[in-house]
């Protein structure tokens, strides 16, 4: 017989279905019981009359169950099933759980449940969460390709580093020095270039930062972007703004029971304020005695500034523009109307930077010349150089932090809840 999915059965009195999945809840009345099934769509209720297979069932055991269908509003999902035969598929081998998996909450440390990730990933709340990633990524992918944008995939382990070397992790290449890409920048504007125009690429990202912050990772999912025969920023501006509006919808659609899991609402995107840097340090000075680093905000800044713009313009988000050079890569666009900006921007979301992006630099001359400011030799960035001297067309990309989105939207109090298997200063297992 052919298996059914939880979230697919139908409420047909007598219906004889085949499902398979884990022991979620056991409980016995003495002359039967019933055991709760949980498949990856959803749990469903067992009515169970042979008392000795009851007593062999164990949480977590892998079942294999034949029984029919039958309509019991008390039951979740208005049904159950009459169960007529139970195979065990995986046997248990363990004494204690290490904690608990179908109870309200966990009553274990984040540190914990990640040690135990194969574990805590059948708690439907926590597999909920990278339901919405997977959706997040969906959306992206489509909303791209129905612009024209290709998909590529560029390499992880390259020669030099697009922002500096002291945060690249360095790897043994065949007896040469090689690194781990911070972000596939040089190749995606090659690709512009290359003729394909418009480009992103979904792919893991290296920073070899000596943090151990609720925001920062040491390997992440980075979802970027790069456009060709651009005006200037305000074009790559508008395209994430209409993707943030197409995202939520897509969401809305898709994982609104994950969504209630975590009592969160997406409400509709009206337009995402856009604020240059230094106007924002004004307010936060002036309206709230906060001090902001140079050319930046500070974690705290970026909050206090994202309540501001809550209150003031009711958006979870804000384009903050006119980064200063000194805090841009060297390929960024100056701002010929303000002297020492950039045609950058980030994008701040409930109080934490998920994007950076900008204008880049498309003349071959011009970017030369910007390299040397930065005291770097265009002759140790020769194949990306070179690609510029073949009518490279005006073009800019910005770059969205998978998890950073994800921990936000569901409103995680910590980045190594959206992610898989983190990977960060002090963990490298499982």
């Amino acid at each position: 017989m052919e298996r059914t999915f939880i979230d697919q059965i139908e409420k047909g009195q007598g219906e004889e279905v085949c499902l398979r999945g884990w022991v979620f809840k056991i409980k016995s009345f003495g002359k039967f019981g019933f055991a709760f099934l949980r498949d990856k769509s959803g749990i469903v209720q067992l009515v169970i009359e042979d008392m000795e297979i009851l007593q062999e069932l164990k949480l977590e055991m892998a079942l294999k169950v034949i029984g029919s269908v039958m309509e019991n509003d008390k039951a979740p999902g208005g049904f159950e099933i009459r169960v007529s035969k139970i195979e065990i598929a995986g046997k248990t081998y363990y004494d204690l759980l290490p904690f608990s998996i179908n109870q309200k909450t966990v009553n274990a440390t984040l540190e914990t449940e990640l040690d135990f990730r194969y574990i805590s990933l059948r708690r439907p709340d926590r597999r909920a969460v990278f339901k919405i990633q997977e959706e997040i990524v969906e959306a992206f992918r489509n909303f791209l390709r129905g612009k024209k944008f290709s998909e590529i995939h560029t390499p992880k382990i390259i020669a030099s580093g697009t922002e500096g070397g002291s945060e690249m992790f360095t790897v043994n290449y065949f007896d040469r020095r090689a690194f781990l890409a911070q972000s596939p920048q040089f190749y995606k504007q090659m690709m512009v270039g290359a003729g394909f125009e418009s480009v992103f690429e979904i792919g893991h990202a290296y920073r070899a930062e000596l943090h151990n912050t609720w925001r920062h990772l040491n390997e992440y999912v980075s979802l970027d972007v790069e456009m060709g025969f651009i005006t200037d920023e305000e074009d790559l501006m508008d395209l994430e703004e209409e993707f943030i509006k197409f995202l939520y919808k897509h969401l809305r659609n898709t994982c609104q029971k994950e969504l209630d899991l975590y009592n969160t609402q997406l409400k509709e995107v009206v337009t995402i304020p856009r604020i240059s840097l230094s106007v924002a340090q004004e307010i936060l000075q002036e309206d709230f005695g906060k001090k902001s680093p140079v050319g930046t905000l500070d974690a705290e800044g970026e909050i206090i500034f994202s309540k501001y713009i809550k209150d003031k313009y009711n958006s979870d988000f804000v384009f903050l523009t006119k980064y200063p050079a000194s805090k841009r890569p060297m390929y960024t666009m100056p701002d010929e109307g303000f002297e020492g900006m950039t045609r950058s921007f980030d994008l701040i979301y409930k109080g934490l930077e998920i994007t950076t992006g900008g204008q880049r630099i498309h003349d071959y001359e011009m970017l030369k010349s910007n390299m040397k400011k930065f005291g770097l030799d265009p002759e140790d960035f020769g194949f990306y150089v070179e690609s510029f001297k073949y009518g490279m067309p005006p073009h800019g990309g910005f770059a969205i932090g998978l998890e950073r989105l994800t921990m936000k939207i569901l409103g995680l109090e910590n980045i190594r809840e959206a992610t898989l298997l983190p990977r960060d200063k002090n963990r490298i297992m499982p």
